[in-house]
């Protein structure tokens, strides 16, 4: 019984972790950015080129680790830089991709415990 309730919330988790990672950026591609949907939404799949950080840490994947704080593109100070394109109409989108990809990591984070 703990066995299968450990493998549903470990599925639970992914659903969730990659929904976050590819659907709600179609949502917001799609319901905010209507009429350039398409770019929007690649442009936010793009933002995910902030996992690269990952190729510096060993090792290089570890399902136990929390990203945020730990890898230099999952810092409080890049999170704050994040935070800061979401002023200005021209890196808004990235803005958008950067804090959600960094509150899915966090989510994670959060989940782990």
């Amino acid at each position: 019984m703990d066995q299968t309730l450990n493998e549903t919330t470990i599925m639970l988790q992914q659903l969730v972790h990659y929904g976050l990672h590819f659907v709600a950026p179609l949502l917001i591609a799609l319901l905010l950015f209507k009429g350039h949907w398409l770019r929007v939404y690649l442009i936010l799949l793009a933002t995910m080129l902030v996992d690269l950080d990952h190729l510096f840490a060993t090792p290089m994947f570890d399902p136990n680790r929390c990203s945020i704080g730990f890898h230099f593109l999952h810092s409080y100070w890049a999170i704050a830089v994040y935070l800061l394109l979401l002023f200005f109409p021209r890196t808004r989108i990235l803005g958008i991709g950067l804090t959600l990809h960094m509150a899915t990591d966090y989510l994670d984070c959060l989940w782990m415990g």
